[in-house]
């Protein structure tokens, strides 16, 4: 694509899309690149920018999720690392740790993943993995962002004095607490701190009795905060060493700072590589939201978008739950241009904006709300005219504006041109402006150039009828409210319903039929036949609807009844095999009684046990020799309907069990509420099975069925018969 006219951008709303991504943003470089996003002008580096943003949405969705990018910028380290002899404080080597630390990882998952990432690989090979960086600052700075004590020889040494002399600090600090506290000159708070010193808090009347330099009192002066003589020369020492400490750190940064400024070049590609990759990630976070996806991308002239949102619209009413009405419309050589017709606030210039903003976006590496069989090719110019054009500060009407507008659309306009006008004509006397909006029209078309245009105008719309790759479009409306439907309509031109809508707004009858007097009566004819073919054709969408419904419920059905006859033919097979084997189980067992009875005849066994062996391989000769795979794919079926029976006779003793402790929670003794004795004939209340009480021991019976002995609860038990 070539350079694009910011008026284009403001009128597509481009910048609201930017403001929404970088607000998806986590750096502040990633969110300042995300507001400078413009259309490429190369086409292999716009594809390897969509597919980099689609790979990252991809990974929402997979286990291979990508590493965090977050870093804090290094704009200022960067500068003082181009200044010689200038040094770095330990904040900025660890933001320099941090970001060298987080592209390292980002560099090896891609690596690791590249079948996942082929795009975001590529596009990471180009960079080195630098550990030397990492090696040397953690040398001399521990995770807390402190400089290590063994950083450098003498820095080792200062810290063990200062460290000593502190303990010297605080010792001769508490003989001079014990001694005056001990004396009674101190003050119930006994210590405080000043100056980053430990003082003794020194009641005033005492304060000459006791050796030391004060640094301050109290806001009433009762209190004297006094440094012990003893310890005010350990304090001096330790000054001078906290000194020495600064300058020794001061030149290890210095050395460190030296050691990493060859490296300067390499952390501001490393810096550039994640703000990259901080915008891909809004991108794809934003294309989330919205939906989007990236639609296949051709070199034929043709553009499809199926079912399409207008991605600001589609945010705003998801907010407010709105429904938003997706859009489909194509372009291609055979229909370069369309002209839609039809009242006012029926959602034309919705229409316009969503394929202007649509392609626009997508030639500025961001991913769009279609539907994934969308199709489009890459135009080299997007032209649009929309909205109020006038100018106070160039003091230019509407319509002078509109026509310096044209102007440039005549000197950029060509074959891969896409232009998007909107109220084509209107800012001058009807008959003249749409004279020269045809003209204006016929020359874009004889250019071959794309595009759609909303207009009022009958001229414009008699002439998309005659221009062959022209196409009248209307939205359309319901018949009887006069409500916007928000769906396009190919092929037929729309009427403005001027007088159907003002009498639907209450205006008198009378006026609108003298409105209609005063113009021509075949425009009102025009408009009229115009009108009631929109109202058929309306019809007829709602007709086409109800078919497609009743269409898909009677394919839903007709699955059922597909599923449940082969349900039911399974069902046969299985009942034929079974039968097959039963009556196979029949006829062995009719020969093996046929043998019987011969041998209890004649007693002959080696005729006996010919026949046997003669069955046994007719048998064998029928069986199937079954691989080891089938056997085991056959046991695992078996299991699993032995599972399944299982699982369904656990559910029936779950059930009996539910329905006994029903009948316990009745407090139902045994049906004939008799007293039971040893010796009566007695059944289970939920059972068939008869058996004799043997003996009864707390409420408990054991019960003889003659095979087995049962112990069951007496309230469990219904008598049969008496003990005679």
């Amino acid at each position: 694509m070539k350079s694009i006219h910011k008026k284009t951008l403001q009128d597509l709303e481009f910048l609201t899309v930017l403001e929404s991504i970088a607000h998806y943003c986590t750096t502040e470089p990633g969110k300042e690149a995300a507001l400078e996003i413009h259309p490429f002008t190369d086409k292999e580096t716009l594809l390897s920018n969509l597919k980099q943003t689609s790979e990252y949405t991809s990974s929402f969705t997979n286990n291979n999720v990508i590493p965090n990018h977050y870093f804090d910028p290094i704009d200022h380290e960067l500068k003082y690392l181009k200044i010689e002899d200038s040094y770095l404080e330990v904040s900025g080597f660890k933001k320099i740790a941090i970001l060298t630390h987080t592209t390292n990882e980002l560099l090896l998952f891609f690596k690791k993943f590249e079948e996942y990432y082929p795009e975001l690989s590529a596009a990471s090979s180009e960079l080195d993995i630098n550990k030397v960086i990492l090696h040397k600052i953690d040398q001399v700075i521990d995770k807390y962002g402190e400089i290590k004590d063994n950083a450098s020889v003498d820095l080792t040494s200062i810290r063990q004095q200062i460290n000593m002399v502190r303990g010297k600090i605080n010792q001769s600090f508490g003989v001079a607490l014990t001694q005056y506290n001990s004396a009674g000159y101190l003050d119930d708070i006994k210590e405080t701190i000043v100056d980053n010193r430990r003082v003794l808090a020194v009641l005033a009347m005492y304060r000459r009795k006791v050796k030391g330099t004060a640094l301050g009192q109290s806001k009433t002066g009762s209190i004297v905060y006094m440094e012990p003589e003893s310890t005010y020369r350990f304090s001096q020492e330790l000054t001078n060493l906290e000194f020495e400490e600064r300058e020794e750190i001061m030149r290890i940064l210095k050395q460190l700072t030296n050691e990493i400024r060859p490296f300067t070049a390499d952390l501001e590609e490393y810096q550039h590589y994640l703000s990259r990759i901080d915008v891909i990630s809004g991108k794809a976070k934003y294309a989330v939201k919205i939906q989007g996806i990236l639609p296949h991308i051709t070199e034929e002239k043709r553009l499809y978008f199926r079912e399409a949102f207008h991605p600001i619209l589609y945010l705003s009413n998801k907010e407010k739950g709105k429904i938003t009405h997706p859009q489909t419309i194509e372009l291609s050589k055979e229909g370069r241009i369309i002209v839609i017709s039809g009242p006012n606030a029926g959602g034309k210039s919705i229409t316009l904006k969503t394929i202007g903003l649509l392609q626009l976006m997508l030639q500025s590496g961001i991913l769009i709300p279609v539907h994934e069989r969308s199709e489009t090719f890459l135009f080299d110019y997007i032209l649009t005219d929309i909205g109020d054009n006038q100018s106070i500060e160039n003091h230019l009407s509407t319509y002078s504006y509109r026509l310096k507008n044209m102007n440039y659309f005549l000197k950029k306009c060509n074959k891969k041109t896409l232009f998007l006008i909107d109220e084509f004509g209107t800012g001058s006397d009807p008959e003249l402006g749409g004279a020269l909006a045809e003209v204006f029209l016929e020359e874009f078309y004889d250019r071959e150039a794309f595009g759609i245009i909303t207009t009022h105008y009958s001229n414009l719309k008699m002439l998309a009828n005659e221009l062959p790759y022209a196409t009248n479009a209307n939205m359309m409306f319901d018949e009887k409210s006069l409500e916007p439907l928000y769906k396009l309509s190919l092929g037929q031109a729309g009427s403005s319903f001027t007088f159907e809508v003002a009498q639907k707004n209450g205006i008198p009858y009378s006026l609108i039929n003298r409105a209609k007097k005063k113009i021509e009566t075949d425009k009102v004819r025009f408009d009229k036949t115009i009108a009631n073919l929109q109202k058929e054709r309306s019809k007829l969408e709602k007709t086409s609807q109800t078919l497609r419904e009743e269409e898909n419920k009677a394919r839903e059905e007709s699955k059922k009844m597909e599923s449940i006859n082969s349900k039911i033919q399974d069902k046969l097979e299985r009942y034929q095999e079974l039968y097959d084997a039963n009556q196979r189980f029949i006829y062995l067992g009719q020969r093996i009684d046929d043998l019987s009875e011969k041998y209890f005849n004649n007693k002959d066994k080696k005729t006996l046990i010919g026949e046997l062996l003669k069955t046994v391989e007719i048998e064998n000769s029928k069986r199937k020799k079954v691989t080891l795979k089938e056997k085991k794919a056959k046991e695992t079926e078996q299991k699993k309907i032995v599972q399944e029976v299982e699982q369904k006779v656990e559910e029936i003793r779950k059930e009996k069990k539910e329905k006994k402790a029903a009948n316990l929670a009745e407090n139902k003794p045994n049906k004939t509420n008799f007293i039971l004795k040893i010796g009566d004939k007695v059944r289970m209340t939920d059972g068939k099975a008869v058996g004799t009480i043997d003996a009864i021991e707390k409420n408990k019976a054991t019960v003889n069925y003659g095979f087995f002995t049962s112990k069951v609860d007496l309230e469990q038990l219904e008598m049969v018969e008496r003990k005679k």
